[in-house]
């Protein structure tokens, strides 16, 4: 019987090294592929670090075009000048995820409103459809300006093109522009439909995110960790995944990093985490004044999920406290 003979250290060097073996093209096809489908930003920056050649080949321009959210996820706390020439490369390289991201961080964050609504514009001009809605929700408010720099009807334009690309947030505020004349001709039945849509694609995604969804009765959801829709019949399933930059931005302001006055406030939509760019920007219930919101798409979700069983008129709480009471404002939400 023959012996095997034992590898010794020479005979393991002169094993050839596969992977020094690959083209260089073909490792980056497969980091962009990785690149995209990253859940986190550590499942690529892991790669990165492992050897001297996927640092080179991990910086290629084909790669960092193909970033997805999840890898440029990065958080608040984490952020330092590194992290934004990260981000820059990546919109450098052409990533259309990268200049929303890196726009909404100037816009709101930096304080750098004119290069963050360029960069948002550019990834609108892309057909990028969060771009869109959050370049309309801008438009809406007047950010970055006063009162008299809203446009109303570029606003409901842009709300029209993200919403043919299927941003339902963006379907939802057409419909309430449409039904309460905000920007364009007012057809309450046109909009009424559109909100009806709204909702059907919002129950449509739930069900394609869940194999084998479960229904169950039960009371509504007022806890904020529900479907919007659904929990109006009762049905309490998962919302929808925040995107990451709307997280960014809320942990920005609760940290105290950004710079806002003791009058301005956030959107009070937990999806959302807009800061008013001046004070009053954002509308309040006019029923309790407690919380405030950047869009009518904003505080209808809201509404649904959380403040519908929170919502005590200001009345009653005067009254709770012996103070004098001017009424109730009517309707839900007012423009101050």
């Amino acid at each position: 019987m023959l012996r095997k003979k034992p590898r010794t250290r020479s005979t393991l060097a002169e094993k050839p090294d596969l992977f020094e073996e690959l083209p260089d093209d073909l490792v980056v096809f497969v980091l962009g592929k990785l690149s995209a489908s990253a859940s986190h930003p550590s499942d690529l920056v892991s790669i990165l670090v492992t050897c001297k050649r996927l640092n080179r080949l991990g910086a290629h321009p084909l790669v960092l075009s193909k970033a997805g959210p999840k890898a440029l996820a990065i958080k608040a706390k984490n952020w330092s000048e590194s992290g934004h020439r990260f981000l820059k490369r990546c919109v450098d390289a052409g990533n259309v995820e990268a200049s929303y991201t890196l726009g909404m961080i100037r816009f709101y964050c930096l304080q750098n409103r004119g290069s963050g609504a360029s960069l948002m514009a550019k990834a609108a001009i892309k057909s990028h459809a969060q771009a869109l809605y959050s370049l309309a929700v801008i438009q809406f408010n007047g950010s970055g300006g006063s009162k008299s720099d809203k446009n109303l009807r570029a606003g409901v334009a842009l709300c029209g093109r993200a919403a043919f690309l299927g941003h339902v947030d963006a379907l939802r505020e057409l419909g309430h522009c449409l039904q309460d004349g905000y920007g364009a001709r007012q057809n309450i039945t046109q909009g009424r439909r559109l909100l009806v849509q709204a909702n059907a694609r919002e129950l449509a995604s739930v069900l394609r995110s869940r194999s084998s969804p479960t229904w169950h009765r039960s009371y509504p959801c007022v806890s904020g960790s529900g479907c919007g829709l659904l929990s109006d019949f009762g049905c309490d399933v998962p919302a929808r995944e925040v995107h990451p930059v709307n997280r960014f931005l809320k942990e920005w302001f609760v940290s105290g990093r950004g710079e806002l006055g003791q009058e301005l406030r956030m959107c009070s939509h937990s999806g959302c985490g807009r800061p008013e760019t001046r004070p009053h920007e954002f509308r309040r219930c006019s029923v309790c004044g407690t919380v405030n919101y950047c869009s009518r798409g904003c505080q209808a979700l809201d509404w649904k999920v959380r403040h519908k069983a929170e919502c005590v008129p200001m009345e009653r709480w005067l009254e709770d406290d012996g103070g004098d009471g001017d009424g109730v404002v009517e309707g839900m939400v007012e423009e101050i």
